[in-house]
């Protein structure tokens, strides 16, 4: 299906372009947030990769996915904004209000609150394991596409996960010990 839009956006047809940005902005949007850290430059970076690919789309080779050189924009520029910002990691928590009480409500907020905290924890391990852990977790990518998107080799990429794997378990682990016994 991308490589019919591909060669749409290509023949001229800008709209096309919305079937990527519908498709991808979710993941894309995620891979960002992994290594910035905040929604806020999540967003410019998302939106400056979408831009990035747009203009740069007769490059692609079709070598391949497309979803694969997206997100290899999308890691670059969250890089390039790293460097030029200088990110400094600030805590900010907002408090939950107006919430819909409904039959299954109970289930509804411990679902919200385990994305909360795996969120959290996401935020919290080093950038680079925050990334890895999306891409191959969330996004489902293999080790080979994860290589190809960030330009790690096999070997760093399987030692990042592992040790991405061991950073997320105790920081899920602090972090749920803080949430209930308040340490």
């Amino acid at each position: 299906m991308d490589s019919l839009y591909i060669d749409k956006v290509l023949l001229g047809d800008r709209h096309a372009f919305r079937y990527f940005i519908t498709t991808y902005k979710d993941m894309a949007f995620s891979v960002a947030l992994s290594l910035v850290k905040t929604e806020h430059l999540a967003e410019e970076v998302t939106q400056e990769a979408f831009l990035q690919a747009y203009l740069s789309l007769p490059n692609f080779k079709k070598q391949s996915k497309f979803s694969t050189w997206l997100y290899r924009i999308v890691v670059h520029c969250a890089y390039k904004t790293m460097q030029k910002k200088s990110i400094e990691m600030v805590s900010f928590e907002m408090e939950n209000h107006d919430i819909l009480f409904e039959e299954d409500a109970i289930n509804n907020l411990l679902q919200v609150e385990q994305r909360q905290i795996i969120n959290e924890a996401l935020i919290r391990i080093p950038p680079n394991e925050s990334l890895a852990l999306r891409l191959f977790y969330l996004e489902e990518l293999t080790i080979q596409e994860l290589c190809e998107i960030t330009g790690w080799t096999t070997a760093n990429t399987k030692v990042l996960l592992f040790r991405a794997r061991k950073s997320m378990y105790m920081t899920l682990n602090n972090l749920i010990k803080g949430t209930y016994y308040g340490t």
